[in-house]
């Protein structure tokens, strides 16, 4: 990690509900598909933190919030009954990118889930992103599975 003191990864608060939406509508898909109601993200967050394994983890800049991801911890069955976090809307902010935060993120993110007796990190990514793809490939992970989603 370079230009600065690393960012502090810690979980979100109300207070950080508009930040994270500006992340979250920085790119070209989500320019199009995030929404600019703050209430409606406000009631999801509330949401979020009354499930109890569904978090949202925001990297402080010391500037600011630059940095976000959703994380949730999930029991099931299958691969021998292993407990997985599922991780989405993970966001660097442009001008942070480049400089290791998103490695933080990740190696912040597969220590919760490490701590939270997570044997998989998983998640799903659109196909149009192609340097995350090369991102994540970087940092370990494998394109084993093909996501389908269906709007409900």
């Amino acid at each position: 990690m370079t230009a600065g003191p690393p960012p502090r990864f810690r979980s979100a608060s109300r207070d950080d509900v508009p930040a994270v939406m500006a992340l979250l509508r920085e790119d070209l898909l989500g320019a199009v598909r995030e929404g600019h109601d703050p209430a409606t993200y406000l009631a999801a967050f509330d949401s979020m933190l009354a499930e109890g394994n569904n978090h949202l983890i925001v990297a402080d800049g010391g500037d600011g919030i630059i940095a976000c991801y959703q994380i949730t911890f999930i029991s099931g069955l299958s691969l021998s009954a292993t407990r997985r976090a599922q991780i989405e809307g993970v966001r660097v902010a442009p001008a942070h990118r480049g400089r290791g935060i998103g490695e933080a993120l990740i190696r912040d993110a597969e220590a919760r889930a490490r701590a939270a007796g997570c044997r998989l990190l998983q998640f799903t990514t659109n196909k149009a992103r192609r340097d995350a793809h090369r991102f994540y490939d970087r940092v370990g992970f494998t394109p084993s599975h093909i996501g389908y989603k269906k709007p409900l």
